[in-house]
C-alpha cells in the first residue's frame, strides 16, 4: 500500500509541474503579444530583404526637421521602439514624445502616448522577460479624409501648416523564456496629426487611436 501510494503522489507532482510550464509558456506568449486589439491576422516573418533593423537601445529624440513625412517616421519609431532591459524607465521612453508636442495639445498628447506605451504594471512583467519592441514602418501616406477635413473646417480651427500622415508598419516584440527566444509580431496603422510652419521644426499635435487611422 505504501508503494502505491508513493507512486501517486510522484504522479500527482510530475503533473503538477507540467500544469505549471504549460501556464509559464501560455503567460509568456501574452506578455508578449500584448493586449488584444483589432488588427489583421497575424502576418508571416518578412523576407530576408525586408528584415527589421532593431533599434538604438535608448531614447532617441524626435528628429527635427521641417518636412512632415520624416517627422512623422521619427514619431513613428519614437512610439513603437523600446526595450526594457536598459536603464531608461517607461517615463523616458514617453518624454522624447512630449518633448516634441505642440504647446496647446501637450496634456492631450500626453494621454495619447500613455495609450501606445505599455502600463507601469506590464512594463514590470516584460521587463522580466528582457522584451524590446521596434517598428517597421511600411508606409506613410496623407488620407484622403484630410483633404475634406481641411475644406469643411472652420477658420482657424486648424492651425496653419497642420497635417495628417497615417503610419502601416509591423510591430515586432522580442523577450527570452529561460534560455529560449520569443518573438511576436503584428501590423499596425495609425495617424500622427502634426503642425510644421514653414521652415520651422515639425511639432506633435495629437494621435489617432491605434489601428483606427484617418482613412
Amino acid at each position: 500500500m505504501q508503494f502505491f501510494r508513493r507512486r501517486r503522489l510522484v504522479i500527482a507532482i510530475v503533473g503538477a509541474g507540467i500544469a505549471l510550464i504549460v501556464l509559464a509558456v501560455i503567460g509568456l506568449f501574452g506578455l508578449l503579444r500584448g493586449p488584444a486589439k483589432a488588427s489583421p491576422p497575424a502576418r508571416p516573418s518578412p523576407t530576408a530583404s525586408a528584415a527589421a533593423v532593431v533599434p538604438t537601445d535608448q531614447p532617441q529624440p524626435v528628429l527635427e526637421t521641417s518636412s512632415p513625412e520624416l517627422f512623422a517616421r521619427s514619431v513613428a519609431h519614437a512610439l513603437f521602439d523600446w526595450d526594457t532591459r536598459q536603464d531608461a524607465g517607461l517615463a523616458d521612453w514617453a518624454q522624447v514624445l512630449v518633448d516634441v508636442a505642440d504647446a496647446e495639445e501637450a496634456a492631450a498628447l500626453a494621454a495619447n502616448v500613455r495609450d501606445y506605451l505599455p502600463s507601469a504594471e506590464m512594463w514590470e512583467r516584460l521587463a522580466g522577460y528582457g522584451t524590446r519592441q521596434w517598428l517597421d514602418v511600411e508606409s506613410v501616406t496623407v488620407p484622403a479624409a484630410w483633404a475634406t477635413a481641411l475644406d469643411q473646417a472652420a477658420a482657424g480651427q486648424i492651425p496653419q501648416g497642420a497635417a495628417a500622415l497615417t503610419v502601416v508598419g509591423t510591430r515586432h516584440r522580442e523577450g527570452t523564456f529561460d534560455t529560449d527566444a520569443m518573438r511576436t509580431e503584428r501590423q499596425v496603422s495609425f495617424t500622427v496629426f502634426v503642425v510644421c510652419p514653414g521652415q520651422e521644426s515639425c511639432t506633435l499635435l495629437r494621435l489617432s487611436k491605434l489601428d483606427h487611422p484617418l482613412e
